[in-house]
């Protein structure tokens, strides 16, 4: 098994003060929101939040998704600081609610403060079983990769084995998720990346191929597999011959295999690593078990990279990142109490 310290894993990510709300279709449609999607908030969704506050007590609750892919991480390794989390936030309470909490579920918080932005929050609407992300990055927009050349946080990350990075946080900073990227790959570390969203594909498309030679384990759920294989022409649907394209586009370290998942809700997941395809069942459950659906794959994220990076067997660790979904789904946002039951 691999020793965990401190910093072993470091992550860069949009930390957000996500606004949980249960809503009716006519907010939705009032928004011009999808029930299953995840979109950036542009002008027309600037009254969202204000009128969410108001009418639907929403709680609050400290997140982002690479937060809380690493929030569930420490959950089950159940010892803290092993992953250390840079991202940016602003001089205000939300800051303060993000940093307390994120420190309580055991992460190392090394954020940038910008002056003239608040700290972003995340819309998370959830409607007949399903849910809707608008994400305002406000502050974590403004990320700048000078705060990681600073010489304490740069014997930080220089110093970690393993790398997680969402395609949320490609959007905001591409040339600090290059800089890591490479160091990585220098330093023989592995390097992973869950695709996000759709329009992480579609309107990022020139940064997430810089980046993807780079990627040792690459994350993402059906509708973003085939948007991936519809921006670049592969001209399919199928997510098995999806997948085993995205193992075999080209990589900066030839040694190893990338290992690729698609997950796809309540159907199995699908593990990809050279020419073999695995499926992986979830649990079955009844409507009326699902709160929320929000964090499942980063809660299937954090769920994998607890035994992963222990070099744990490749079966356990995609078993306890279905584990992890399965509790998170039944929760409100991504939350979690007391030691986790998970059992090898």
């Amino acid at each position: 098994m691999e020793r965990l310290r401190e910093h072993f894993v470091v992550s860069l990510g949009n930390p957000l003060l996500d606004m949980i709300a249960t809503v009716d279709r006519e907010f939705l449609e009032k928004y011009n929101l999808r029930p299953d999607n995840a979109i950036l908030a542009k002008d027309e969704h600037m009254n969202l939040y204000k009128e969410l506050d108001e009418k639907y007590n929403p709680d609050y609750i400290a997140g982002g998704s690479a937060q809380n892919t690493l929030r569930i991480c420490q959950w089950l390794l159940q010892k803290p600081k092993i992953v250390t989390f840079f991202g940016c936030v602003g001089k205000d309470d939300y800051a303060d609610i993000l940093h307390e909490k994120a420190t309580q579920d055991g992460l190392n918080v090394f954020y940038q403060y910008a002056v003239d932005a608040p700290t972003g929050t995340c819309a998370v609407l959830i409607s007949n079983g399903n849910r809707s992300l608008c994400a305002r990055l406000a502050a974590a927009n403004e990320f700048k990769i000078e705060h990681l050349q600073k010489p304490e946080n740069r014997e930080l990350w220089e110093s970690a084995r393993y790398f997680y990075i969402t395609g949320f946080f490609l959007v905001t900073n591409p040339p600090a998720v290059m800089q890591v990227a490479r160091h990585a790959h220098d330093s023989k570390s592995t390097f992973m990346m869950n695709l996000s969203a759709t329009f992480v594909m579609q309107q990022f498309k020139e940064p997430l191929m810089a980046v993807m030679p780079y990627v040792k384990v690459l994350f993402g759920n059906g509708e973003e597999a085939k948007t991936f294989a519809r921006v670049y022409n592969w001209e399919t649907k199928d997510l098995k011959v999806i997948g085993l394209k995205l193992v075999a586009l080209d990589k900066e370290n030839c040694e190893g295999e990338r290992i690729v998942f698609i997950t796809q809700g309540p159907l199995p997941v699908l593990a990809f690593q050279g020419c073999t395809i695995k499926e992986y069942p979830v649990p079955k459950f009844n409507p009326e078990q699902i709160v929320d659906t929000s964090a499942a794959g980063d809660a299937f994220c954090g769920g994998f990279l607890a035994q992963y990076i222990q070099n744990r067997d490749f079966d356990l660790c995609v078993h306890c990142g279905i584990w992890a979904a399965s509790q998170i789904i039944q929760q409100h946002g991504c939350t979690f109490e007391g030691k986790p039951s998970f059992r090898e």
